[in-house]
């Protein structure tokens, strides 16, 4: 390679790193902004609630896809892994539908985890809680779930829309 093509490419990797540095601090400076705008953080709770849970869930897929692909087929921690992701992919499906339902019901945002042993964690975009709302609720989850005994919490989480 020629000196000229070398210093072609390595100016090109300069301008992309400064270019790169550029959109890092100016896209940082608005996430600043939002986060101290109280409102903002309020109305992100459940886009930030979902995504960490996202991001949690998929580091354990990773985790878990790493022990899969570590180990026979039929051994126990094959075994183990592939029933782990399984538990995960129907608790993710679970969530979704009654976090779907609870909007369905009126609230205009809800966050569900499904926990180990029947733990159940509600969040729902609102001021207060009512028995009319903790009944509506714990009637969803027994109708679509057939839960009825479990550690159900729900948490009124007041965020403007």
């Amino acid at each position: 390679m020629s000196n000229k093509k070398k210093i072609a490419l390595m100016s090109t990797l300069v301008l992309l790193l400064a270019v790169t540095a550029i959109f890092n601090f100016v896209l940082a400076g608005k996430s600043t902004q939002t986060v101290q705008s109280g409102a903002s953080v309020k109305a992100n709770y459940f886009t930030t609630y979902r995504t960490e849970r996202n991001n949690t869930r998929s580091e354990e897929f990773v985790q878990l896809d790493s022990v899969i692909s570590a180990y026979e087929v039929g051994s126990d921690e094959y075994d183990a892994a592939v029933a782990r992701k399984q538990e995960l992919v129907e608790a993710m499906e679970d969530e979704l539908v009654m976090e779907s339902i609870i909007k369905a019901l009126g609230f205009s945002d809800a966050a569900v985890a499904f926990g180990d042993n029947n733990n159940i964690n509600v969040f729902i975009n609102s001021d207060e809680l009512t028995s009319a709302t903790v009944t509506k609720i714990f009637y969803a989850l027994e109708v679509e779930h057939n839960i009825r005994n479990g550690n159900i919490i729900i948490m009124p989480v007041y965020a403007e829309s």
